[in-house]
């Protein structure tokens, strides 16, 4: 259960101003050490945003010399809120919530013992002051820097697969409350849903699994002015490891804008399957995609990394 690190979470982050400090301090009670946070301060056209990362050490992780795989966890969205325009924590601050919960959870668990066996790399973006930004049907939620510094300070290279967490609540595609998984995308192609991701997710949830649909628009590059369900996919632009995404979701569309609108719950679930998932990946039983499947399609059809770059100008 990760639901006093979810409400504690959503409590440290309902706030005008966010200082490094402040989130030290934070993590450090959970037992994230000073050492394995990192942070960036970057400032936009539209204001400015301190970007998060954190490592966690499994006990057989490449940051100790072992082979277990690492996985990375994107807390994506635009900012925590949309001060002035309206007053506390937005429909949009899902993804770091959950990215936040997730590694106070993994680091509470170490400090009893309970240690993954690979390392698990987190990151998000922590904006209070994010612009609101119009769109159909409901209002989004934009942020101070582009999709392009997002990928940079927050897909590491170390990470060998991803999972992109945003809330996902602005559209009428996805009528489910909680929270749905994407296909795996990688290097430009929507492979299957990955049966091992849907086996956990059932497990945790005790419901059958939610898929939500993706399209080739949702993987290439913001900035090409083609439509995009949001930024929960944006994230495999910019790695070659196999990404899905974990989208909260809600029955009726939902502004990104909107307060009160964080169910606490959702959240919760969304953190005990993203630590469920990283035990069984550190582990090797956790498959994203087929590589021979992957492999034959590069042979049938060659390369789709161009659906990575914005395109013929």
């Amino acid at each position: 259960m990760a639901l006093k690190q979810v409400i504690e979470t959503y409590e440290f982050l309902d706030t005008p101003e966010i200082r490094e400090t402040d989130v030290v301090s934070f993590l450090n009670r959970w037992g994230v050490k000073k050492k394995e946070i990192e942070f960036r301060k970057i400032k936009g056209k539209k204001g400015r945003t301190l970007f998060v990362k954190i490592h966690i050490s499994g006990k057989r992780g490449k940051s100790k010399g072992g082979s277990s795989l690492t996985l990375g966890i994107v807390g994506r969205l635009g900012g925590i809120g949309a001060r002035p325009a309206q007053t506390g924590l937005v429909s949009d601050a899902d993804g770091a919530i959950t990215a936040l919960a997730a590694a106070a959870k993994a680091a509470a668990m170490r400090e009893k013992g309970d240690f993954l066996q690979g390392d698990i790399i987190i990151s998000t973006h922590l904006c209070p002051e994010a612009p609101v930004l119009p769109h159909d049907p409901v209002p989004f939620m934009g942020s101070p820097v582009s999709i392009s510094v997002m990928n940079k300070h927050e897909v590491d290279p170390m990470m060998d697969a991803i999972l992109s967490v945003d809330a996902t609540k602005g559209n009428r595609i996805i009528n489910h409350r909680g929270f749905a998984l994407s296909p795996t995308v990688k290097d430009g192609y929507i492979l299957k849903a990955s049966d091992s991701l849907l086996d956990i997710m059932q497990s945790v949830t005790g419901r059958l699994p939610v898929v939500f649909p993706i399209t080739l628009q949702d993987i290439t590059p913001y900035g090409n002015g083609i439509f995009h369900l949001n930024s929960i996919m944006q994230p495999c632009t910019a790695t070659k490891a196999p990404l899905v995404g974990v989208a909260l979701t809600s029955e009726v569309p939902v502004p990104g804008c909107a307060t009160g609108a964080n169910n606490l719950m959702d959240l919760e679930g969304a953190v005990r399957f993203i630590l469920e998932v990283a035990k069984a990946f550190g582990k090797g039983k956790c498959e994203f995609y087929d590589k021979k499947e992957f492999q034959k399609l590069l042979t049938l059809y060659g390369s789709l990394e161009h659906l990575k770059t914005t395109g013929r100008n």
